[in-house]
């Protein structure tokens, strides 16, 4: 069973946002069925780029943990683009394990 942590830092989080990320990083099970746990941190950096909110995620796989982080204009851009790199190994790493 995947459980899903949200983590806001530097501000607070409204649910609409924790739930479109608990919805988008719940697609990963459709890569690796074996994600037993995935954090996904939030954060607002003060400084005066616009591109300053970022989305981090680390996903417990048994025998690998995988992290990613990506910055962008909106929380939403941020997650997708976490989410789709995420994606992205864990194709990878379905395909090695196939080839083993």
């Amino acid at each position: 069973m995947l459980t899903i942590h949200f983590q806001a830092l530097n501000f607070k989080a409204n649910v609409k946002l924790k739930e479109y990320a608990k919805k988008r990083i719940q697609k990963l099970l459709l890569f690796n069925k074996q994600i037993i746990e995935v954090f996904i941190f939030t954060k607002l950096e003060n400084n005066s780029d616009r591109n300053n909110k970022w989305a981090e995620i680390k996903i417990e796989i048994p025998g690998h943990d995988i992290i990613v982080k990506k910055i962008s204009k909106s929380f939403e851009e941020s997650i997708n683009k976490v989410a789709e790199s995420a994606e992205r190994i864990l194709k990878r790493r379905r395909e090695k394990e196939r080839v083993i």
